[in-house]
């Protein structure tokens, strides 16, 4: 094999040191990018005393947005480079569109997390840990919802400016093509898309009209619950034995239901009792005050004992008295009917509901006998 001319020689030679600087400055690109966070967090170390692991707002911020600046940072730094490279035309070109979607990608992961960010800084002036907690719900609740919207459309955004680098391809010409002989898919997009433009009214309605907030007490089709989440598409009710409601947004909007801290988490509450017409009920209702007074769920709001009914066998007794929350209102009404029932056991045992009944003795004559619960202590 003959040996190649000297011209040729140094035309290798000069691509392959344009290929080797292009690969080094390729290469310093990723690991400047690489070190980015710790640059950054070195900074703010200097700056404000930040440690990267604590959990202030500023380590919150950084640790959202660090692995985002770092792929912007890359994809920059490669975009630079990648036309200094010494390469064909039929590579570099789907290389850069590739570079460039991936930086569009990357531009907006770091959008959403700045979305993110705004949202925990606004979240910091609203507690909801607090005993009135009314406000910093309605407003959390808003911020869920819209945080969940915005994120919705910088993603529809931000997949046009990634398609849009594809604007002189045949990518077009086959999407065109596509949609238009693909009616049964058309309908079934149609209607796919009437529901979620439905969600979407239907989250704007909650978020401005507020029939539901986070931790809000609901009752939904016979379930007690809170809810827990709110998306853009269901809301998810935690249950009181720890199972998950999900349940469409816009059930909300078109089904009654039930919410108990709409306006104010108080409650009343209402446990009955059913006891013989013997009974004396001024002594039942200086128990049920002391009962009341004696226990920490009371709020000291509404403290009423009354006869509320009548039947053939029964007196009702309804015990009227009021709770902070619904959780202590469950937790009282329970005590004041253990303790209302055995006050009754001990000072009238004959006072719960007996049957009466009438028996013939062989002589014809009627005795007249009461059947005592089994319950009740014996005189």
């Amino acid at each position: 094999m003959s040996a190649l001319p000297q011209s040729t020689l140094h035309i290798l030679r000069a691509h392959w040191i344009h290929w080797l600087i292009g690969l080094a400055i390729l290469v310093a690109a990723v690991v400047l990018s690489s070190f980015v966070r710790s640059i950054l967090t070195r900074l703010l170390a200097r700056i404000r005393g930040f440690h990267f692991g604590d959990n202030s707002p500023l380590a919150r911020i950084v640790h959202r947005v660090r692995r985002p600046v770092q792929a912007l940072v890359l994809f920059t730094g490669v975009g630079f480079i990648l036309p200094l490279l010494d390469m064909p035309a039929v590579y570099l070109g789907p290389m850069q569109k590739a570079l460039a979607v991936l930086w569009f990608i990357a531009l907006g992961w770091l959008m959403i997390s700045a979305v993110y960010c705004l949202e925990d800084l606004l979240i910091l002036r609203f507690d909801i840990s607090v005993a009135d907690n009314l406000r910093a719900r309605r407003a959390r609740t808003q911020l869920q919802l819209m945080r969940r919207m915005l994120i919705t459309l910088l993603i529809v955004i931000d997949v046009g400016l990634a398609l849009s680098v594809f604007r002189d391809s045949q990518i077009w010409h086959y999407g065109a093509g596509l949609l238009a002989s693909a009616g049964l898919a058309s309908l079934v997009l149609a209607t796919a898309a009437k529901s979620s433009a439905s969600n979407l009214l239907a989250g704007l309605q909650i978020a401005f009209t507020e029939p539901i907030r986070l931790d809000d007490v609901v009752i939904v089709q016979g379930e007690w619950g809170r809810i827990e989440e709110i998306t853009t598409t269901y809301v998810v009710v935690a249950i009181w034995d720890q199972r998950r409601l999900i349940v469409p947004l816009s059930y909300f909007i078109e089904n009654p239901f039930q919410n108990w801290t709409r306006n104010t988490a108080d409650l009343l509450g209402y446990p009955y009792l059913y006891v013989d017409y013997s009974v004396p009920v001024e002594p039942l209702r200086q128990e049920f005050r002391r009962i009341l007074e004696a226990s920490p769920d009371w709020d000291k709001r509404v403290c009423v004992l009354q006869v509320t009914n009548l039947s053939e066998h029964t007196m009702e007794i309804r015990c009227l008295l009021s709770a902070a929350d619904s959780s202590r209102q469950f937790n009282i009404c329970c005590e004041v009917r253990e303790k209302m029932v055995t006050y009754i056991q001990k000072n009238y045992p004959d006072a719960f509901p007996r049957t009466r009944f009438s028996a013939v003795s062989s002589g014809g004559e009627k005795q007249e006998r009461l059947m005592q619960p089994p319950f009740a202590e014996k005189t």
